[in-house]
């Protein structure tokens, strides 16, 4: 660990991060920053961050996916007795990855009645989206995955957000902030955008905390559904779980006085609290908890291996286009323009609208496959920009938390279930 003012870094930062982190801590005198190793630059406030304000509470610090979050599930079962890729196949049928709900199977929580009734009015007209997207997973990084420990046990694990509604609840809150309606849409702005903050003790303040509160509970409800869903599939039940968010805000003690601590992409770890860190799709997820050491992180630590090349520098670069879906033919068209009346290359008038590649990313997807395969890893979905070679390495990372964490349970994937490459979700944290 290595201290700049106000601020601790665990492992590597590079200096864009540290500027933007910088910035974050210019808001307030006396504000406290900590850096976990996973960090890398984001939306106004780095990913992999914690930042403790004495009064303001930062909506684009908590960031567009309010309460995303890791559960996993320790389940009664073992994993030999279980079959994987048939599992795994049950659990992409049933289960929503991505924009839209393939299955009508009827969801319900008490938590839509909270979002009828919201003490925030303008979040109940947001009702009709957090019904239709409740328990569905997203796209990106967002999954479902079934792991065994060292003990052959069967664990479930997931990791997504409040879909949806979050994102309409932080864009609302930023075009607030700018002067305009709750309803307005709001552009992402540049990456070092200042940080978008309010006092904690204003309108708009208490506001926020009682949309981001239930935004919070929207998310933990639709992992709760979702793993609820995976042990129906696996005919298994609970034995234990961790469940923990990684973008939010709390109200905290750290050193004798109290803090809004907001998290972005950064878990919670106070002595004894456990959390699910998740990998990359071909690696060991492990199951951790916080020791006393973790308050020179504020009680903090990573939410995953965290990236090193961005989803277009990974995947290259996709748009939508018109496409040939004769089968064999493969052309696509890369440049701009209107429909062809036929395919240039094969004369077919089957053509659709669908994602094309028009450059090539640095990651060669089908060997990615095939490394998973000969691991034994089942893979249902899944691109290029969630490619492990897309991430550092979950050991190295948690290796440079230091003794702020204690590992309990180490996880080995046995399937893998995203958004398959098709899919652009705007809802991913």
């Amino acid at each position: 660990m290595r201290v700049i003012g106000n601020l601790a870094i665990f492992g590597d930062a590079d200096e864009q991060t540290i500027a933007q982190m910088k910035q974050c801590l210019a808001v307030e005198d006396g504000a406290i920053g900590v850096l976990c190793a996973d960090n890398h630059l984001g939306y106004s406030q780095p990913i992999g961050a914690a930042i403790a304000y004495r009064e303001h509470i930062s909506p684009s610090g908590v960031g567009f996916d309010i309460g995303c979050g890791n559960k996993a599930v320790l389940t009664n079962l073992k994993a030999a007795d279980v079959d994987v890729p048939k599992v795994m196949d049950e659990i992409y049928r049933r289960i929503s990855f991505g924009i839209g709900r393939k299955n009508n199977e009827p969801v319900d929580h008490p938590v839509l009645d909270e979002i009828r009734n919201a003490n925030f009015k303008p979040q109940r007209a947001l009702y009709d989206l957090a019904a239709e997207q409740l328990g569905t997973v997203g796209g990106g990084n967002h999954y479902v995955d079934l792991f065994a420990d060292e003990h052959d046990r069967l664990w479930v694990g997931v990791h997504f957000g409040s879909r949806g509604f979050g994102h309409r609840t932080a864009s609302g809150f930023l075009s607030l902030a700018r002067g305009g309606r709750f309803e307005d849409h709001h552009v992402e702005g540049e990456m070092m955008s200042p940080p978008v903050v309010f006092k904690v003790d204003s309108e708009i303040g208490q506001a926020y905390i009682e949309a981001m509160t239930l935004a919070g509970k929207y998310a933990q409800a639709g992992r709760d559904l979702v793993c609820a869903k995976v042990l129906e599939i696996l005919g298994a039940r609970e034995v234990e779980s961790v469940h923990n968010h990684h973008n939010f805000a709390w109200r905290e003690e750290h050193g004798g006085e109290t803090w809004w601590v907001i998290r972005k992409g950064c878990t919670p770890a106070f002595p004894g609290q456990r959390g699910f860190v998740g990998s990359t799709m071909g690696e060991e997820s492990v199951i951790l908890e916080g020791t006393k050491a973790g308050a020179k992180a504020l009680f903090s630590t990573v939410h995953g291996a965290g990236r090193v090349m961005s989803r277009n520098e990974a995947a290259g670069k996709r748009r939508i286009g018109w496409g040939c879906s004769e089968e064999g033919c493969g052309w696509a068209q890369t440049g701009k323009g209107g429909k062809p009346k036929a395919c240039p290359k094969c004369g077919s008038k089957r053509l659709v609208k669908r994602w094309v590649q028009v450059k090539p990313g640095k990651i060669d997807f089908d060997d990615v496959k095939r490394q998973l395969e000969r691991k034994g890893i089942v893979l249902r979905g899944g691109a290029a920009d969630e490619a492990p070679q897309a991430y550092k390495r979950l050991s190295q990372v948690l290796a440079d938390q230091g003794d702020t964490i204690r590992i309990l349970h180490r996880l080995r994937p046995l399937g893998v279930a995203m958004a398959g490459p098709e899919v652009w979700d705007p809802y991913k944290d």
